[in-house]
């Protein structure tokens, strides 16, 4: 329970701070509520894209109206909550949308990444990562330039004033020793 005032505190003196004008302020309250007021309003008009623009739209509003907030009356995420419903609602009913009942709420699919996938992909990421540090230089470059920058082989030995046979050596060679490093992995 300890934790759940902790957080409550902190978010309650972001907001205080919101009121007198710090942008960290807010930003600190929109990372730490973000993922819920997206959940509040793509239950409710079930878009994600709609969803996003309605929580972007609440933290201008929070931004408006932080100093309104009172934390005797209600705690700050369910404040933060009812701006995101209300515009949620709002939107629905000014383009002619059925607000789903709350039921249907876990019938959304949610086509993210789960925290597993992610951490995987992380990972996975970061070994790549620790591959090409490993191999350096020129083929590092190369292929860093070629997969992540969308060069060609021919714009790749250009930009780094080499033969194109000398370039098609380095990425596949490169390639070669990363397939190598990664398996190890």
């Amino acid at each position: 329970m300890q934790a759940a005032d902790a957080g409550r505190a902190r978010l309650t003196a972001a907001l205080a701070d919101v009121a007198r004008g710090d942008r960290a302020a807010l930003r600190l309250v929109h990372d730490l509520t973000s993922a819920k007021l997206f959940g509040v309003c793509l239950r409710i008009c079930q878009d994600r894209e709609i969803a996003a623009d309605i929580v972007q739209e609440s933290y201008l509003k929070v931004w408006q109206r932080a100093g309104r907030f009172d934390p005797a009356k209600a705690s700050p995420i369910t404040w933060l909550c009812a701006i995101a419903r209300n515009g949620a609602i709002d939107w629905c009913r000014a383009n002619r949308v059925a607000v789903a009942p709350v039921e249907e709420a876990a019938d959304i699919a949610d086509d993210t990444p789960s925290a597993p996938e992610m951490i995987e992909t992380r990972q996975s990421d970061a070994r790549i990562q620790h591959c090409l540090d490993e191999l350096g230089g020129s083929p590092a470059e190369a292929i860093r330039a070629a997969f992540f920058g969308g060069y060609t082989y021919a714009q790749l030995a250009e930009r780094m004033k080499v033969p194109l046979g000398t370039m098609k050596s380095w990425v596949r060679r490169g390639l070669a020793q990363l397939k190598d490093c990664i398996g190890d992995g």
